[in-house]
């Protein structure tokens, strides 16, 4: 469960190590953001000459959140933080780094975030 303002830190290769969440597009006035949702991001922190720089505004996807997820099959699953992975553009499912580092959860694979999937190191 992710509000405006939360903080969570960047899986990807594009230079980006925090971003605040900013908005929820496409969802009405819904305050929480879950597992596989898209918001919307201002980077907080960066390294220097990054494909991103501080204060750019970035859709991202939720790939880890600290809250469990309830599954079909009764099991749960949690990580131990928040994390997200910037994309190339708002309605585009393509993920603006190369490389995705640490977990992801399988639901990100269910909502046809292939390409994301396929660069992660570990899907769960």
């Amino acid at each position: 469960m992710l509000q405006q303002r939360s903080i969570l830190s960047v899986a990807d290769n594009t230079g980006a190590k925090k971003v605040m969440v900013i908005g929820i597009p496409k969802k009405g006035n819904r305050t929480y953001a879950y597992l596989g949702d898209v918001v919307v991001g201002t980077i907080k922190e960066a390294i220097p000459y990054a494909q991103v720089k501080k204060g750019e505004i970035v859709p991202a996807l939720i790939v880890r959140t600290k809250k469990e997820k309830r599954r079909k099959d009764g099991s749960y699953i949690r990580f131990d933080d928040n994390a997200c992975v910037i994309l190339q553009s708002k309605d585009a499912k393509e993920p603006r780094g190369t490389r995705i580092f640490g977990p992801i959860a399988k639901e990100v694979k269910d909502l046809g975030f292939n390409k994301i999937a396929s660069l992660a190191e570990e899907i769960y």
